[in-house]
C-alpha cells in the first residue's frame, strides 16, 4: 500500500507516546509506502485534491531525528495513495474543517480514515450526549449563573471544560467554597460568550480515567491514566502516569452502545474515555494510546489498525 499520514511537524512528535508513530512503524515493518505531510500542504488543482507530500523512511528510533529520512517533496494527487491517514492533534479550528473539505474531493478514490465528514459532525465532548445513559449528568451553557445552579445540583463537585478543548487543556475541577469559582467559570466561558460544558465529578477519577481504544468498534486494548498528585487531569502529556487495564462489564457495554453510531459516521480509530464506568468523551481526531499499551503490555496493538486499512484499501480496489 502507498499511504499518508497527515499529521503534525514530525520533528517535534514525542516518539515514546506518539500513536502516528507506531502506525507508521508497523506499515513499514509490512513494506508500505509512506508519505507524510501536514494539513497546511493540502491543496485542489481544479477539483483534483493533491498533497505536497515527502515519503518518508521510517525506522525504530528516540528521536525523530533518527527515526525520520524524508525525501524532497513533491505534488502527488491524494487518489495516487491506496489510504489517506488524517491524525492532525486538535483543536478543530478553521483550519482543520477546512482541510476535511478539502479531503471531502477524495471520496470515492481513496480510504479516508477517519472520515471527514464524521470529523465534522462529531464533537469529541459533545458525541456523548447522544448516550445520557452512559455519561454523568451533563450541561452545556454559556451562562456563570446555570453553572452555579449546576454546582450545587451535583452536591458541590463538577468539571468544566471547553467544548472545543484538548490534551486536557482548559478542564477545572471546581468545589463548593473554593474562592476563584467565580473566576473559573468566568475564564470558562469567556465573560458569556463561549459554551463550556460542565459534568457532575465522578470521584474514581483519582484512580484514573480509562481509554478504550476500538478499531471498527472492536476493542484492541485499554489504558488507565492516573493524574499525578495535585493534578485533576489524567492526561500523560501533564504528568498522568500509564497503568495496564482491561474491560469490565460497565466498559463491554459502553463499547456496545457506541460502537454502531462511530460505523455509521465512518470513524475506523476511536478512543473512548471512561471514568467509573462513565463515558465522558469520544476522541476520534487523533486517539492515543497505542505506543502505551505495547511498552506495558508487550504486544503489536498497532498490528489491528494496520490490518483494518489493508482491507478497506484492498475493498476499495
Amino acid at each position: 500500500m502507498r499511504i499518508l499520514v497527515i499529521l503534525d511537524r514530525l520533528d517535534l512528535l514525542d516518539l515514546s507516546g506518539d500513536t502516528s508513530y507506531a502506525l507508521m512503524l508497523e506499515a513499514a515493518r509490512r513494506g508500505h509506502e509512506i508519505w507524510t505531510c501536514e494539513v497546511g500542504h493540502l491543496g485542489l488543482e481544479h477539483d483534483d485534491p493533491i498533497a505536497d507530500a515527502q515519503l518518508t523512511q521510517v525506522r525504530a528510533a528516540q528521536t525523530p531525528q533518527e527515526a525520520f529520512a524524508c525525501e524532497p517533496r513533491t505534488l502527488i494527487p491524494l487518489d495516487a495513495f491506496d489510504v489517506v491517514l488524517l491524525r492532525k492533534d486538535p483543536p478543530v479550528d478553521q483550519a482543520y474543517l477546512q482541510a476535511t473539505w478539502l479531503l471531502e474531493r477524495a471520496r470515492g478514490r481513496t480510504v479516508l480514515v477517519n472520515d471527514p465528514r464524521g470529523l465534522r459532525e462529531l464533537n469529541e465532548h459533545l458525541a456523548v450526549l447522544d448516550f445520557p445513559e452512559l455519561t454523568p449528568p451533563t450541561i452545556v451553557t454559556r451562562s456563570q449563573k446555570r453553572l452555579m445552579e449546576f454546582l450545587k445540583e451535583q452536591g458541590g463537585a463538577i468539571v468544566v471544560k471547553p467544548i472545543e478543548g484538548h490534551g486536557g487543556d482548559g478542564i477545572f475541577l471546581v468545589r463548593t467554597g473554593d474562592p476563584n469559582v467565580s473566576s473559573i467559570f468566568e475564564t470558562s466561558t469567556h465573560h458569556g460568550r463561549a459554551w463550556t460544558m460542565a459534568q457532575r465529578y465522578l470521584p474514581e477519577a483519582v484512580e484514573g480515567d480509562k481509554r478504550i481504544l476500538l478499531v471498527d468498534g472492536e476493542p484492541i486494548g485499554a489504558l488507565l491514566r492516573v493524574p499525578p498528585e495535585g493534578n485533576a487531569r489524567g492526561n500523560l502529556h501533564v504528568g498522568g502516569r500509564p497503568e495496564r487495564a482491561g474491560l469490565d462489564s460497565r466498559d463491554e457495554a459502553i463499547v456496545r452502545a457506541v460502537a454502531p453510531m462511530l460505523e455509521s459516521y465512518g470513524q475506523v480509530l476511536v478512543g473512548l474515555d471512561v471514568i467509573g464506568g462513565r463515558l465522558t468523551e469520544i476522541n476520534i481526531t487523533s486517539p492515543t494510546g497505542i505506543r502505551h499499551i505495547e511498552a506495558i503490555e508487550h504486544r503489536n496493538v498497532a498490528a489491528p489498525v494496520i490490518d483494518s486499512l489493508e482491507r478497506k484499501a484492498a475493498a476499495l480496489r
